[in-house]
């Protein structure tokens, strides 16, 4: 089993960074990852046994350019405005597709895969939801058409709205995990004479 690289982890900083702006564009960006990234994982096995090296890859990318392309034209048949403000990030889904083939993530079990799909989801709808909070007041204004979301306070602290403010977020993010996982582990500690 492959370990992802600092590659596929810098691509998928890149993604979580620019498209959790708002919890609607975390959520569609999770939809058209998480589509593209099943109907890759289904092409993809047969390819694997007829193809290797050069040619897996080129194949690799063409099926990943393709997929997240037809993506990318239902995201703005059904949800344009969405589209038209996330879409530049969909090209760096095919390219995850590609980074992760090349890691061996699609040979892994299903349940490996599940785990790490759940992981950066979960990590991608939390940074969303306190930028799109404390960024601007307010969380999941974008979801539904006749719904306001649930308002907290009047303004929120732009910066947090943009991407300095997403490295803000996810180092608070960061810290707050090692602080917590630094006293489990002190408080598991025993000292013995």
């Amino acid at each position: 089993m492959n370990r992802p690289t600092n590659l596929t982890n810098a691509l998928m900083l890149a993604l979580l960074l620019g498209t959790s702006a708002t919890l609607a564009g975390a959520l569609g960006i999770l939809l058209m990852l998480g589509a593209v990234g099943v109907v890759y994982g289904a092409c993809s096995r047969p390819l694997r046994s007829r193809l290797s090296g050069n040619n897996l890859m080129l194949a690799s990318l063409l099926l990943a350019a393709t997929l997240t392309s037809c993506a990318n034209i239902l995201a703005q048949r059904w949800a344009l405005q969405w589209q038209q403000s996330l879409g530049i990030y969909a090209g760096l889904i095919a390219l995850q597709c590609v980074v992760l083939e090349y890691n061996g993530f699609f040979r892994q079990a299903l349940v490996q895969r599940l785990q790490f799909f759940g992981l950066s989801s979960g990590l991608l709808l939390a940074l969303a939801a306190l930028r799109e909070l404390f960024g601007q007041g307010y969380i999941g204004r974008g979801l539904a058409e006749h719904w306001q979301g649930l308002v907290l306070f009047n303004q929120g602290l732009h910066l947090l709205t943009l991407v300095p403010g997403a490295f803000i977020v996810l180092g608070l993010l960061l810290a707050a995990r090692q602080a917590w996982t630094r006293s489990t582990a002190l408080s598991k500690e025993t000292h013995h004479p």
